[in-house]
């Protein structure tokens, strides 16, 4: 997800922020590949916390969208934010659908059975719901994981994404800083009390339109999105020498960390999440937007960073079904799987390349100035 907006042409740019969201961008891709080896068992993940980037994300964008608009409302509507909101995020959710629907019939086999009992029909009619990020229910899945999203799984956070960006347009902008204190201190404890006291001991979850996982994705939006609002508008910023590459090893460290407390103790697991969601992952946020890159190299790594977060992260799930399927299916060894998945990722950064720079921005440069006004 990416909450960069053309509001920064006229305000500071957090670039150190830029960066750090591809990082996570770019470790989501590394966690999915491997994440073909552990055979759906969470507690059998080589990366194992890889799946906290998404709530990291849901931070990043909160505090991105409180900078860029809190002070405009005076000349803005509703419905010229959400445009705005539209136009930035909805061009690329487009283009992995596609990517999702071309790649479908490829990943046919055990893995996933109902891929081969799917008429051409059905495919393009989710295709076309998926390019509305209107979520199906599990009866209309049509590779088997129940997703709301079955071509292009990670559009599950957008769903999420586009609700945290309206409830803020309507309600949250207007809170007090008293009173989105206590909404955020109410998302903290109902995230603490899911991840410690629930029954599965994590944050994983949100991808399906049932109650459970419903509640999980709501609980997963609810801090971050909302506590990233908060810290943008007390402004308690952090400047550090070497902001970015200190942040980049404190996200890669707490989303590579193995699972604590395996099956027997969840908690630990859970206590081990929050303290990363509530307080590690706000710290990193802060530190990262009150430092200041020094150097012309380290500015382009952020700015590339940056600019290939989105397209990355909402494009190269299509090819995990196929690595994945072919992993599974064929009982492929890490071994012998990990070259082909570094040749995967090698593709996933191609292909998200060249969809920005050859569809993504030209598509978006040319709503802005159809749709947008200049605020």
């Amino acid at each position: 997800m990416n909450a960069q907006t053309e509001v920064f042409n006229t305000k500071n740019h957090y670039q150190i922020l830029d960066g750090l969201r591809g990082v996570a961008a770019f470790f989501v891709v590394m966690f999915h590949i491997m994440e073909a080896f552990s055979m759906g068992n969470r507690f059998q993940q080589l990366l194992n916390h890889g799946y906290l980037a998404v709530d990291f994300f849901f931070l990043l964008s909160g505090f991105v969208i409180a900078y860029a608009y809190d002070d405009r409302w005076g000349k803005l509507t509703k419905w010229e934010f959400l445009k705005r909101r539209l136009i930035r995020l909805q061009p690329m959710v487009i283009m992995g659908t596609i990517i999702g629907a071309v790649l479908f019939y490829q990943g046919v086999g055990p893995t996933f059975p109902p891929i081969a009992q799917t008429p051409i029909w059905q495919l393009i009619l989710i295709m076309f719901i998926g390019f509305t990020v209107i979520p199906v229910l599990p009866s209309m899945d049509i590779r088997g994981w129940q997703e709301m999203h079955p071509l292009n799984g990670p559009a599950w956070s957008l769903f999420f994404e586009y609700i945290g960006n309206i409830l803020y347009a309507l309600l949250v902008r207007k809170f007090s800083k008293k009173a989105l204190s206590i909404l955020v201190l109410l998302a903290a404890c109902l995230l603490i009390y899911h991840t410690i006291f629930g029954k599965q001991g994590d944050v994983i979850g949100g991808w399906s339109i049932t109650p459970e996982q419903l509640t999980i994705g709501f609980t997963r939006l609810l801090f971050p999105f909302f506590a990233g609002i908060l810290l943008a508008r007390f402004g308690k910023l952090i400047n550090i020498k070497g902001g970015f590459w200190v942040c980049a090893l404190l996200l890669l460290t707490v989303l590579s960390l193995p699972r604590f407390g395996g099956t027997e103790n969840l908690w630990m697991n859970g206590i081990y999440e929050s303290i990363i969601i509530i307080f590690i992952f706000p710290l990193i946020v802060s530190i990262g937007a009150g430092s200041h890159i020094i150097g012309k190299k380290s500015q382009h790594i952020c700015k590339f960073l940056g600019d290939i977060s989105y397209p990355i992260y909402i494009t190269h799930y299509p090819l995990i079904y196929v690595y994945t399927a072919w992993v599974i299916d064929n009982k492929i060894t890490l071994e012998k799987g990990f070259p082909i998945g570094l040749m995967l990722f090698s593709g996933s950064v191609g292909i998200a390349y060249l969809s920005l720079k050859y569809y993504d921005e030209p598509v978006r440069n040319w709503l802005q100035k159809k749709f947008l006004k200049k605020i």
